[in-house]
Order: C-alpha cells, then structure tokens, then sequence
C-alpha cells in the first residue's frame, strides 16, 4: 500500500511564512497553513481570536526519494532558524488513500464578521437567520477559512463588495474568496490560478453554494488577465509577498479599474511597508491595513485619471 509522509510544524506567524515558502517547493500541491489555536466547539462564540500559534502541513511521497527530502526539509530549518527559532518537524505516515483527508480533524466551523459562516461541508450546523454560510471542501487546494490571510480577506471582503460589482479573485486557492464576494453580492468573479486542480475545485465548491453562475474559474495567471483587457472594481489577492511584488512590477494595478479597490493579503507586518511601496509603483494607492497577530491586509485604490 502506498503511503505519504506528512511533515507538521506549530510555530508563530513570522516563522510559519518562511517555512511555508520553503517546504512548498518539497511537497506535493504545497503547503496548508493553519490557525492552532481554535478551540474545537467555540468557533460561535464571537470573533475569532488573534492567531498566536499556526501550524504549517505538508506530504510528501514516501518513496525512493522521503528519505532526501527528509534531510532537505532539516537542512532548510536549520539554515532558518540562524535568522529566527524554529520548531521541530514532527514526520508522521499517511496511508495512500487517506492522505488527503488527515488534516480534516482539524478543520472546524469558523464564524467571521459580522455574518460570514466558514463550515467544513462534512459538518452540518445551524446557521442564525442573516448568516452567510460557506460550505467548503477545499481538496489539495489551499484555502480553507481557518488561517488569519484567508479570515483578514473576507472581513474584508464583507466591507466592500457592493452589489453589482465585478472582482477577480487571482490565486483562487479552493475558491473561498470568490464564493464569498458572490454571496455578498457580486454579479461576476473571475477566478484564477495556476493550479488546475485548484481551478476544479473552486468549480465544483462554487456549485456547491449556489454561485456557479456568478463565477468563472479558469487556469492562468496575472499575465492571462492582463491579456484579456478585463478590468475589475475590485481584486483580491491572498498569495504571499514575495510573489505580490513581483505581480506589481509586471502590472498588477491595471486589473483595477480607476477608482476600484484592491485587497492584498499573504504578508507579514516587517513585509508589509515593502508591499504598498510596490503598490505605488503599479499605480496602485494604499489606503489601510487589516490585522491579526503578525498577518497583514492591505487595502489600495486605484485613482481615477
């Protein structure tokens, strides 16, 4: 029987985005990151409290190569923990056929702003009269309510969708954020990702909730959009800070229309003065931060000509 290796480390927000960046070249379909700190059987119990301790999960195969990746996955730690402690890699198996669901145990309901419901949809519970349920089954795709980046862009997004408007939502992970300016109001969200499989997934969740018609899921990257000539009221993006840089060197701020807004999340608060600086230079104007212990959100406009 085959079988996976998974490799789980608890740390703090700062450390938890280095090691992801670096285990997500080493594990198949990267990484999950996620808040350690909820309690199972209080997430109704009022806003969800700052994450203090994360733990970063990944896989990967136990075959020819577990043992090198293994070695590669403490040599990496140990050149990370010269700048910054960090944990222990606890390594545990996974047999082949339930690999991708081990990390269930540990996903719980989440209630977020002032209506947002997040549930696993193997979970039944019962939402309040004006709750917004998200019934989600995130697969091998990242994004599944319970990291603060995710949580920080949809209180966000409760803040300023407006009905009618048009998002796109780049790096659509399992397709949490697109579903969530749906049911707020937005006529059409394009979602895109480089991964296919986060592309079917976000498919099959946005059919799930009763948004398949608000949203088109599509394979790509920022290049794919800014080819397309598309321009959106509103745009989120939830990768990491290293990779939004980039984006806005390459002409991020041009899927913003002239006074629409944008919400960059994925970045810790030492990162986050180095990402509006980006921001200006795209065209883009910062104009506030979103936070929860370390993570950071940015909120920018794009002024009218």
């Amino acid at each position: 029987m085959a079988r996976w290796i998974e490799v789980a480390l608890t740390t703090d927000g700062e450390a938890a985005e280095a090691i992801a960046q670096e285990l997500h070249e080493l594990c198949h379909q990267g990484v999950a990151i996620e808040q350690a700190d909820i309690e199972a059987g209080v997430w109704d119990d009022g806003d969800v409290p700052p994450a203090t301790r994360v733990t970063v999960r990944g896989y990967f195969a136990d075959d020819h190569r577990a043992a090198e990746t293994q070695a590669r996955i403490r040599q990496v730690l140990t050149y990370l923990n010269m700048m910054y402690p960090m944990p222990q890699p606890a390594f545990s198996y996974v047999n082949d056929e339930d690999w991708a669901e081990a990390w269930k145990v540990h996903y719980h309901p989440v209630r977020l702003g002032k209506r947002l419901l997040i549930r696993p949809r193997w979970i039944e519970v019962i939402p309040q009269p004006n709750d917004l349920v998200i019934s989600l089954d995130p697969g091998m795709a990242f994004g599944t309510g319970t990291h603060p980046t995710t949580q920080l862009c949809l209180e966000a997004l409760e803040d300023l969708v407006q009905p009618g408007i048009d998002a796109l939502d780049l790096g659509c992970g399992s397709g949490i954020l697109a579903i969530g300016a749906a049911l707020l109001g937005a006529r059409r969200i394009l979602a895109v990702d480089i991964d296919p499989i986060a592309v079917e997934v976000t498919i099959q969740n946005a059919r799930e909730n009763g948004v398949a018609q608000h949203i088109i899921a599509q394979e790509g990257s920022l290049e794919t959009v800014l080819t397309s000539a598309r321009r959106f009221d509103l745009v989120v993006v939830n990768i990491l800070a290293k990779v939004i840089i980039p984006m806005c060197d390459a002409g991020l701020g041009q899927t913003v229309r002239p006074g629409g807004r944008a919400i960059f999340s994925g970045l810790i608060d030492t990162q986050a003065d180095e990402v509006e600086a980006a921001l200006r230079r795209t065209g883009l104007e910062p104009t506030g931060r979103r936070q929860i212990g370390d993570w950071v959100l940015i909120e920018a406009t794009r002024p009218h000509a």
